[in-house]
């Protein structure tokens, strides 16, 4: 009798999703390394100028919850499509923005169709892979995140250097569009739920874990926006002697070793994980702090900081999918609502530090939010972030 077949990933598909993944990190963190060149080019401050990140979470914030409820039962591809259209449009829309009110309007609009991605990509990626490979196959989607910030945002503030900020923002319009035909060809199609089968979101909120998870990445991403949205003025304030593409270069590298770790660990030990990349968090902001007196420490907590990010959004969604099961769409909407809260919240907050204290409390105000999501991992190790999986 020969031997089942074991399961294989498709990574044509998978590899798609990442690069959808990619572009809307990508449009989301460009404006941090633009910050000095949006300042210039729309007159503003560069904490105004921050606000552009701000309000794309906003988007998303908005528009994840009921966009999710409005098509959990719509076939996947065609959403799929539909938001890299979105972007499409709409960074087109910023390349060409005459002012600052419109280059606001069209982030808020990609903003939302990221909502609508977000809501959708654990859900879809676990549809499309034998149930063993899920946690592999997310780490594959998200590593979007990693690259963008490894490779895509330091490319955009040299572009930006070298150009005009504009050009970037048209450089994800083609990639957009690539990515639509790419996956218009190769990804295969899902259902969405059935109809009877939707639960009201605070059932789904109600779920044992849900809501220690959610608390987590509220807190958790807070602790990293409140810094990366303003990593330009930081280097500055401390004198440190790196631009910010050299710096997001250094974070993405290490973001993108830190997916791989997780990657490799996290259907295996999804807490241990967890606890390893939030203790990463920690120290460096304590490095990133004491940067100002010695760059090397600056450098190692770039490295830290990364490694504690890159596995982040898919130790969170793992263990939202593990603990919602059948309502994982609607409970990554959750997610997706405490992330973005927490990306308008970073960019806000960071702001009103920035310019009222200075940028010496940044770092501090990343290890306090990153010890608190600590706390909560700790303490939740029965449904959220369960011993011994």
């Amino acid at each position: 009798m020969p031997a089942p077949k074991r399961p294989r990933l498709p990574w044509g598909a998978l590899l798609a999703i990442a690069s959808t993944t990619f572009i809307v990190i990508m449009t989301e963190t460009l404006p941090a390394g633009l910050l000095p060149y949006l300042s210039s080019g729309l007159g503003i401050s560069e904490g105004t100028a921050g606000q552009l990140i701000s309000v794309y979470a906003l988007g998303s914030l908005l528009t994840a919850i009921p966009v999710t409820a409005a098509t959990r039962n719509l076939r996947r591809r065609p959403l799929l499509l539909a938001g890299l259209a979105g972007f499409l449009v709409a960074n087109t829309v910023t390349a060409l923005a005459p002012s600052l009110p419109v280059a606001l309007i069209s982030r808020l609009v990609a903003g939302a169709f990221a909502g609508l991605i977000w809501s959708m990509v654990a859900g879809y990626v676990r549809a499309i892979v034998a149930p063993q490979l899920a946690g592999r196959a997310l780490a594959i989607a998200l590593a979007g995140t990693p690259v963008a910030l490894a490779i895509g945002t330091p490319v955009g503030s040299w572009l930006g250097g070298i150009t005009d900020w504009r050009w970037a923002f048209g450089v994800m319009s083609v990639l957009s569009l690539i990515t639509m035909v790419w996956a218009l060809v190769i990804v295969p199609d899902a259902p969405g739920h059935a109809p009877g089968k939707r639960k009201p979101l605070l059932r789904v909120a109600a779920i044992p874990g849900v809501t220690p998870i959610i608390a987590t990445v509220l807190v958790w991403m807070l602790a990293h926006n409140v810094l990366y949205t303003y990593v330009a003025p930081y280097l500055t304030g401390f004198g440190i002697p790196l631009g910010a593409d050299t710096a997001l270069f250094i974070f993405g590298f290490a973001a993108l070793a830190g997916l791989l770790i997780t990657g490799a660990t996290v259907d295996k030990a999804l807490r241990r994980s967890t606890l390893t990349a939030l203790v990463a968090f920690i120290a460096a902001a304590a490095l990133l702090l004491a940067g100002g007196a010695v760059t090397a420490m600056a450098v190692v907590g770039l490295v830290l900081w990364g490694l504690g990010f890159g596995g982040a959004a898919t130790q969170m969604q793992t263990a939202l999918a593990e603990a919602a099961g059948a309502d994982t769409d609607a409970a990554v909407s959750l997610f997706t609502v405490a992330f973005n809260l927490a990306i308008f919240a970073g960019g806000v907050i960071g702001a009103l530090l920035l310019g009222s204290i200075g940028a010496t409390t940044l770092p501090i105000a990343m290890g306090a939010a990153a010890a608190t999501a600590l706390a909560v991992v700790l303490v939740s190790r029965r449904a959220a972030f369960p011993s011994g999986r």
